[in-house]
């Protein structure tokens, strides 16, 4: 039997000769640099680029190519650019798209820089030298960078592994290939508007057993689900696309999860390698993809989540789509619930603001028959009395309304309006605060 000494001797040589392979991985790690050949630095200056862009954008394009895909500088206002990845087929001088940022919600000025440098970080930069935006790859390794045909810009180590690659940083689109992670870890992200670009107030992300849809609301403690959709327990879900053996149709759009499990959004009867999965300004998911048949713009919207002739939502369920506040029915806004009962419908139409959060300042009126577009995924509070959940809503000076399930005794307290779907079920209540003067 060994002695106790000559095992301590034996896991301390172990110890040390682990720790010293360990670093020599380091060093030659540290070591790795990119080539001087490899290198670039490219300054955002000179003419635009004079193809059709989305947002109306004008571009200055980068040397990274790779069909249909090319790196840019873009701005929709003045001196405000962002390094963004654009999708285009040149065949038709179709309406670019763009489907990656580095850095949305923080432009660069004219001569701005983006460099990959010897110690392998790649960095977007003002001309005075500070950062805006960077891959944070510094001494990891990498030897190299890449625009691959699939979209996907990488930077590589000597084995060709990803060190840093875009796909894991998407910003409100997926490109075929590209994966959601559980968590929130990635996610998806609309844009404010066609000419802000910043944050918008959607965002499409992977939890653990659905995936969800939610609308971030200004005076709500938290996003508000709107949208979502049972799965099996995955790690990720992967936008892909295959081609179609059945007669009729050729390709198929999907997400898949990592259990082999997929939902099937599309199949277009041409072939869709150039499709894209989109998280619109206005919180809808569709697909676009390239079909040279169309006369304008060359892409196809082949997929729409909440559309008049959708399997999955109607319009309705959007959060936006009567405005401020109108009640939708059959995908149409139809009427302006007001306290003088259903007024015709216009974008004009909101609840009378309040000026005070005391009780004695403002009222409630009811209108029945109606769901806010919270109602329908998420549980709501209860079960309580309908008094009870209007106290809830009267002691908060947030709340601009609430809504009560008569048959279930469920209670949600809504600090936005929106969209109200009209329901057969007049035991579905709204009630919407108002100030008495």
């Amino acid at each position: 039997m060994p002695s106790s000494s000559s095992s301590s001797s034996s896991f301390t040589m172990s110890f040390l000769s682990f720790f010293f392979f360990f670093s020599l991985a380091l060093i030659s790690i540290a070591k790795a640099s990119v080539p001087p050949s490899e290198t670039f630095k490219y300054v955002n200056e000179g003419e635009f680029g004079p193809y059709i862009n989305e947002y109306d954008a004008d571009y200055r394009v980068l040397d990274p190519f790779s069909s249909p895909f090319q790196l840019c500088f873009y701005n929709t206002t003045p001196n405000a650019y962002t390094l963004a990845l654009r999708m285009g087929i040149q065949r038709t001088e179709p309406l670019y798209r763009w489907v990656w940022e580095a850095n949305r919600g923080k432009p660069v000025r004219e001569n701005a820089t983006l460099t990959l440098g010897t110690n392998g970080n790649l960095v977007l930069a003002e001309a005075d030298g500070t950062v805006v935006w960077q891959t944070n790859t510094a001494n990891k390794g990498v030897v190299g960078f890449k625009l691959l045909s699939n979209g996907n810009m990488v930077l590589r180590d000597s084995k060709g592994n990803f060190i840093w690659q875009s796909f894991d940083y998407p910003t409100d689109t997926l490109l075929v290939g590209q994966s959601l992670r559980v968590g929130g870890v990635t996610k998806l992200v609309s844009r404010k508007s066609a000419k802000e670009n910043v944050d918008g107030a959607y965002s499409f992300v992977l939890e653990p057993k659905q995936w969800a849809m939610y609308h971030k609301i200004n005076n709500s403690p938290r996003p508000v689900l709107y949208y979502s959709s049972p799965i099996q327990p995955t790690d990720y879900l992967k936008f892909i696309g295959t081609p179609d053996t059945d007669e009729g149709f050729a390709y198929d759009l999907s997400l898949e999860n990592s259990n082999g499990g997929s939902s099937l959004f599309a199949r277009p009867k041409y072939n869709g390698t150039a499709s894209f999965l989109r998280l619109g300004m206005d919180g809808n998911l569709v697909i676009y993809t390239y079909y040279d048949k169309v006369s304008w713009g060359a892409y196809e919207k082949t997929f729409s989540l909440f559309d008049r002739d959708s399997i999955w939502e109607t319009e309705c369920q959007l959060p936006e789509r009567c405005g401020k506040l109108g009640l939708c029915e059959d995908n149409q806004c139809v009427a302006c619930p007001s306290e003088k009962g259903l007024l015709g419908w216009s974008k004009s139409c909101e609840a009378k603001k309040l000026t005070s959060c005391a009780a004695k300042d403002f009222h409630y009126y009811k209108v029945e028959g109606v769901d806010h577009y919270m109602s329908k995924y998420t549980r709501g509070s209860g079960p309580a009395k309908v008094e009870d959940c209007g106290k809830k809503c009267t002691s908060d000076c947030k709340c601009l309304g609430y809504f009560y399930n008569q048959d279930t005794s469920r209670c949600w307290i809504a600090y936005d309006l929106m969209t109200l779907t009209k329901v057969s079920n007049s035991t579905h209540l709204g009630f919407i605060k108002v100030p008495n003067k």
